[in-house]
């Protein structure tokens, strides 16, 4: 008996050995916090890169400098292979008409969505599997009142105590609703499911449909649910079997969404890349909602008419700064980056964010091939002064490559600055944006010393420097620039401390990151990844350290959800461009280096998000 469930235990025993390395890392990993210092560099092994910028200055001693016979390492990435796909764009003739059938069908969903009266148990299950709907199709945005207060009503309800905690389908949907909000509802629901021997049920595995859910729901665990880790073994395991053995009663549908959840559970899948994947599935069942269906189609349609315009805006920009020509060692991948924007912020309300962290963030990609990929460190070292003195009057003291970049990077903020004094809001947020891109720079600086001098630093140095280098927290920071009311100045000094759910977004970037990149990089002299970090120090082989890394990972999504749940330190709005910026690196990093090198899947889901039109 649980023989097979033994035989799925097998892969966790086997770190066994590495064991007391993992909990040291992790260790570092949760307590270790990035302080800069506003006047001089981070330090390495006790060597100041520079100090006390007013009086000792790259800046000061260095009015000219001479690039003839500069050795550059220099890596010639490929060009995009999207060409001018994207660079126009027309407006379609029936916008008008579907905005107006969208504004039509909304109000008929949200009627199905408002509470009247005490609910019975079967209108909470009904009601759970609608809001469960209205999420996965991508239209959700249009209801976050109406669903914060349906599932408030459930929680001031029921509290810990399921309705229907015999059938694990809804209790799993329940639990997992519930938690996505915010609600700390209790895992303690689920040893119901369990033997007086501790192992699952063995009935359990007869329910497809019910491991399905609590596969789903398990992936809102945190720090010490072991509950919840045993539930992801138990399905993982059986659910395989059900799609090696195909015995799934009702055909080749169920056996595609269990395939997808494997590869990928739905905590971690974009939201956007859901709504595609869904809405078929839903269109197959019988108790799907006619209203609620076209909905998701047009406005899938609108949104993608609005994303290929702003693409096409991002594109024209792109091209008249002529990067190709003038800094030919940078990576063309707008489209690939507005795909990872899209990522973060897909609704037409953050149209204005998008655009500017489009600019903004390819100013990033050109920074850091600047200083990974062309810069000498000499030129460096002018450059990050110059951005640490943020004034035009640096220009004429830059090498003749870089001052279209240092320009470029005054005029995005100043553009945004501009807008945000237009909007009548304090410009406190471009101040914060500014040290933070300062940070980055310093920071970029000490990598291209360890690149240049080969130095392979500890892993706790690597950390301190990589979390600023990765840009995460940087582009969390761009993300608030243009929010609403909900963003304050503390929002931004939030994010300046590197708020546990900020670090966990930032590492699992870094990690993912380096496992799928860290063998093309090391082929060229660049600085030492995690990977060769924990190698190093470890005395652990390469792929220990994969294992290690990937470990890891799934302990910062623990994070993601610890820091998600009610009462949160900022508005629950504002956690969204951290969790979706830790979800694109799984789309991004799981199959290899998709960024640089897009493969056929990363392909099919631009051409499907932003070419072609959902058939209604």
């Amino acid at each position: 008996m649980n023989k097979r469930y033994a035989e799925a235990k097998q892969h966790k025993r086997k770190n066994e050995y590495h064991a007391e390395i993992s909990a040291y890392i992790y260790a570092i990993h949760k307590h270790h916090f990035i302080h800069t210092n506003k006047e001089c560099l981070v330090q390495v092994s006790n060597q100041p890169i520079y100090q006390n910028m007013a009086t000792s200055s790259p800046l000061h001693h260095n009015k000219s400098l001479n690039q003839d016979n500069v050795i550059r390492n220099t890596l010639t990435h490929h060009r995009s292979i999207w060409g001018d796909k994207f660079l126009t764009y027309n407006e379609k003739k029936d916008q008008p008409c579907d905005e107006q059938r969208v504004k039509e069908l909304k109000e008929k969903v949200r009627k199905e969505l408002l509470i009247e009266g005490s609910l019975e148990p079967i209108q909470c299950i009904k009601l759970l599997e609608l809001i469960d709907a209205v999420q996965r199709l991508g239209v959700a945005y249009h209801f976050e009142n109406e669903i914060e207060e349906c599932l408030n009503h459930i929680y001031v309800t029921y509290g810990d105590q399921w309705i229907e905690d015999s059938n694990l389908l809804n209790t799993s949907l329940w639990f997992r609703l519930l938690r996505q909000q915010g609600f700390n509802v209790s895992s303690g629901i689920f040893y119901k499911y369990k033997s007086e021997n501790g192992n699952f049920l063995e009935s359990i595995r007869d329910d497809i449909h019910g491991m399905l859910s609590l596969y789903e729901a398990a992936y809102m665990r945190v720090e010490g649910e072991h509950i919840l880790d045993e539930a992801i073994e138990f399905t993982r395991y059986n659910l395989g079997k059900v799609i090696e053995n195909h015995t799934c009663s009702n055909g080749t549908s169920l056996e595609t969404q269990i395939n997808q959840a494997l590869q990928q559970p739905l905590r971690k899948r974009l939201p956007r890349l859901e709504a595609l994947r869904y809405i078929p599935i839903y269109q197959e069942q019988d108790s799907h909602g006619d209203d609620l269906l076209t909905l998701a189609k047009i406005d899938f349609n609108l949104l993608q008419e609005l994303h290929r315009k702003e693409l096409s805006q991002i594109s024209k920009w792109w091209k008249n700064l002529d990067v190709s020509n003038k800094l030919p060692y940078v990576r063309d991948r707008i489209v690939e980056g507005y795909f990872w924007i899209l990522a973060v912020y897909f609704e037409p309300q953050h149209s204005e964010s998008r655009i500017f962290l489009m600019k903004a963030c390819n100013l990033v990609i050109i920074l850091d091939d600047t200083y990974d990929n062309y810069g000498t460190y000499k030129e460096l070292e002018v450059f990050t002064e110059a951005v640490q003195r943020w004034s035009i009057s640096c220009l004429d003291m830059l090498p003749e490559y870089m001052k279209g970049i240092y320009q470029e990077l005054l005029d995005i903020h100043k553009e945004a600055e501009d807008l945000l004094e237009k909007k009548g809001i304090n410009a406190y947020r471009i101040y914060y944006m500014k040290e933070m891109i300062k940070e980055y720079t310093r920071n970029l600086l000490i990598e291209a010393k360890w690149a240049n001098e080969r130095y392979v630093p500890t892993v706790e140095e690597h950390m301190s420097v990589t979390m600023v280098t990765c840009a995460y927290a940087m582009i969390i920071t761009k993300c608030y620039v243009h929010g609403d009311d909900s963003v304050t100045e503390e929002t931004f000094k939030w994010v300046s401390t590197y708020p546990p759910i900020v670090k966990a977004s930032c590492l699992i970037l870094r990690f993912m990151d380096d496992i799928a990149t860290h063998k093309e990089e090391q082929e060229r002299n660049h600085v030492a990844s995690s990977v060769e970090c924990y190698m190093k120090e470890y005395g652990i082989s390469e792929e220990q350290t994969h294992e290690l890394l990937s470990k890891q990972v799934e302990d910062y999504w623990k994070v993601i959800n610890q820091e998600s749940l009610k009462p949160t330190l900022v508005s629950r709005a504002l956690l969204v461009p951290p969790t979706n910026l830790a979800r694109v690196c799984h789309v991004l990093y799981t199959r290899g280096d998709d960024y640089n090198h897009a493969g056929k899947e990363m392909i099919n889901y631009i051409e499907a998000l932003l070419v072609n039109r959902m058939s209604v």
